[in-house]
């Protein structure tokens, strides 16, 4: 089997060719085999092209007439939750593995800060930019003592928000809200995105607030500051703005939980900010750098072990 596997994005916009340009820059394992849009006149096609790969404007259909299709191991979504779930029905007849850039959900979540090496389903969900964010924040949490509600504001550059974003702002919400409490650990949560049209564009910052059950704070503040480590293995813009806050609810004085109830314990207050890498979007685009280099980590894991299944195979075969 090949040392790389060859892979195709769905989406010629920022999210679709950023991606682009960190699979030939930055991957190990995968190599760009085509780019598919809808519009000839894209910028990200006519990139694409430039740079030597196949493209399409002809959406989905056009790919699945492409020469290189049967070599696709991997197709990266980067259009729209409605989009996608076609998509992702028409390519698992292929056998295509599929990596969703959008807030569909269709496969199960994946941040790989988290729970990368676990997963292995033929159609993997990003979540959002706000989750890949701030969800690690929340599972940080989480592995110190029980968290009750776990609440995130994203905050983003309005430049950096682009019609895919608009378009799907309620999906944001609901996926975000959903996987802080399937991957974070948190009985309840509440997604909030802010697009902020400030000029300068403003860096992504980020606002983490979770209710737990008492806690050493040490503690948590510890675990907190190892999955920021975690998280910049891959996204190296990625850090805390400021030490984490913590704030004692007492017995006496408990929070109202919608869904719960009443709940006292430790609330922490995590500031976050994520700068992207500047290799196609700007640096104040780290929403959407976040969700490529989630993605990418994903990809690349998925080609590590289907190469490393190809070479075990082939020497069984030898023997």
């Amino acid at each position: 089997m090949s040392a790389r596997l060859k892979v195709a994005i769905i989406g010629p916009g920022n999210i679709g060719t950023d991606l682009m340009i960190k699979v030939m820059r930055n991957s190990q394992h995968l190599e760009m085999g085509a780019m598919v849009g809808v519009d000839p006149a894209s910028e990200g096609l006519q990139r694409a092209a430039r740079l030597g790969v196949a493209t399409t404007a002809q959406g989905l259909d056009g790919l699945l007439a492409l020469d290189i299709f049967p070599d696709i191991d991997i197709v990266f979504d980067a259009t729209s939750a409605g989009a996608h779930a076609r998509h992702n029905e028409v390519l698992q007849q292929h056998g295509v593995q599929v990596i969703d850039l959008t807030p569909a959900a269709i496969g199960p979540y994946v941040i790989p800060a988290i729970n990368l090496e676990a997963e292995n389903a033929s159609n993997m969900n990003m979540v959002t930019c706000g989750g890949q964010a701030t969800i690690p924040i929340v599972a940080a949490v989480s592995r110190v003592a029980k968290v009750y509600y776990g609440e995130i504001v994203a905050s983003i550059s309005s430049k950096s928000a682009g019609p895919g974003t608009r378009a799907n702002i309620d999906e944001f919400t609901e996926t975000t809200r959903a996987a802080i409490e399937k991957l974070g650990g948190a009985q309840r949560g509440k997604a909030i995105i802010v697009l902020n049209p400030a000029e300068p564009p403003l860096i992504m910052r980020d606002t983490v607030f979770v209710l737990s059950e008492p806690a050493d704070q040490a503690a948590v503040e510890r675990s907190i500051e190892q999955m920021v480590a975690s998280v910049q293995a891959y996204v190296p813009g990625y850090r805390l703005k400021q030490r984490v806050q913590f704030d004692v609810v007492p017995p006496e004085a408990p929070l109202n939980i919608p869904g719960l109830g009443l709940r006292h314990g430790l609330k922490t207050s995590v500031f976050l900010e994520v700068e992207g890498a500047a290799h196609y979007l700007p640096a104040y685009a780290g929403n959407l750098d976040i969700m490529t280099s989630a993605a990418l980590a994903c990809a690349d894991m998925m080609a590590r072990r289907r190469i490393a299944a190809g070479i075990a195979r082939g020497l069984k075969e030898a023997a």
